[in-house]
């Protein structure tokens, strides 16, 4: 049974969590907003480097992590969505041909992250960190089209594929959808607006399955549902939400080769801090 810890918890500590809680949807929203991202790609590190930092495992602090970004993409995704699709900016063929693909893959992911383990998911997440890191860096702009998306099997998985990964990483998707839609002639609105639906989807099993898998692991943070942490969710989406605009105000005040190099760096050193705190 999955328990919430209402009781064994200590208020100072929780005061203590919930103001670092605070800070981090701080920093969250502002480097969101600043970058022009959202989701898990800027809050697993800062939640993990979070939970590291108060004691907790390397292991527990990216299940944790992971689970508690997964939670927070559902609500941040219905509203995206719901914006994107009010401007007709989302393409609905493609997610009915992607959907159950994306879904599927994300099953698979929650099942495989329950077997590796959260040190196997720090690995995936700084890896494929450090790959965008070196994309972004090295690039100058979109790709050129390809071609036209591909049809089956190789669409189906890719679309598991992304998926998989996304949920093993506590990302909604938008940051491996977005270019891969790209390549293939999406115009970065209806990419941006179709990887806001994928990451409901996405996010939804995910979520499901690490607040399942986390149920009855000791030494979980006050107020948890299983390796869902019910402050991080009640207060970093609030707070990224309204500090993000700020983050947005400033981005335009910069070049974007700028920001894109400036979120390259941001990942490569968050990916670095988090390997570093993997035992040896």
């Amino acid at each position: 049974m999955i328990g919430l810890d209402l009781f064994s918890m200590d208020m100072a500590s929780f005061a203590g969590l919930a103001a670092a809680l605070l800070g981090a949807g701080v920093a969250a929203g502002f480097l969101a907003g600043l970058l022009g991202v959202g989701g898990g790609i800027v809050v697993v590190p800062v939640l993990f480097h979070l939970f590291a930092g108060m004691g907790y495992t390397t292991a527990l602090s990216m299940n944790l992590a992971v689970g508690t970004s997964l939670a927070i993409i559902i609500p941040t995704a219905v509203a995206s969505m719901s914006a994107h699709h009010r401007h007709g900016k989302m393409d609905l063929a493609l997610l009915r041909r992607w959907g159950t693909p994306v879904f599927l893959g994300a099953v698979a992911g929650t099942a495989v992250a329950g077997t590796v383990g959260g040190e196997v998911l720090v690995f995936v997440f700084s890896c494929t960190a450090l790959a965008l890191a070196v994309y972004l860096g090295v690039s100058h702009g979109d790709p050129s089209p390809v071609g036209e998306m591909p049809g089956e099997p190789l669409r189906a998985f890719l679309g598991g594929a992304i998926g998989c990964l996304s949920v093993m990483m506590g990302i909604g998707g938008g940051s491996l959808s977005v270019p891969v839609m790209r390549l293939f002639g999406f115009s970065i609105h209806r990419a941006v607006g179709t990887a806001a639906a994928l990451g409901l989807i996405i996010a939804l099993p995910g979520a499901a399955g690490f607040a399942l898998e986390g149920s009855g692991a000791p030494q979980l943070p006050p107020l948890s549902l299983g390796y869902i942490n019910l402050p991080g969710v009640a207060l970093i989406f609030p707070v990224a939400v309204c500090v993000a605009p700020l983050g947005a105000r400033a981005a335009h005040r910069l070049e974007r080769g700028h920001l894109q190099k400036g979120f390259a760096l941001f990942l490569a050193v968050s990916a670095i801090l988090m390997l570093l705190r993997v035992p040896g």
